[in-house]
């Protein structure tokens, strides 16, 4: 069913990949075009990073190998953790509250659904 795969990554992203997750779980399987409906109404913050991947993948598939975005499904979408930043604030008393700003990779894999 499956044909030729495309990918797209960004890294960095601020936000934990936890949170980015709960987006990502909602779009896998889902055709491009649909996927990126359904993002730009979801109220998560992350929406707006995953559906720019997406975009790039689409992007990519069109100009680098003459694929139609009406035949790009989402194969393959990941969120994984990227490194930690750690942050402080301070506490009552002299005290010290360490906090660690995390940031996410996501992986968006893309592939062209074949006409049989």
């Amino acid at each position: 069913m499956a044909g030729f795969q495309v990918h797209a990554e960004s890294k960095y992203i601020p936000g934990s990949p936890i949170k980015a997750r709960r987006v990502v779980n909602v779009v896998r399987g889902m055709y491009a075009d649909e996927a990126l409906e359904v993002l730009r109404l979801m109220p998560q913050a992350a929406a707006k990073p995953i559906a720019k991947t997406i975009k790039s993948a689409v992007a990519n598939a069109e100009e680098n190998f003459g694929l139609s975005r009406e035949d790009l499904f989402i194969a393959e979408i990941v969120a994984n953790s990227g490194p930690m930043r750690p942050w402080r604030r301070f506490g009552a008393r002299g005290r010290f509250k360490p906090i660690l700003r995390r940031t996410s990779h996501i992986r968006v894999v893309l592939e062209e659904v074949e006409e049989e």
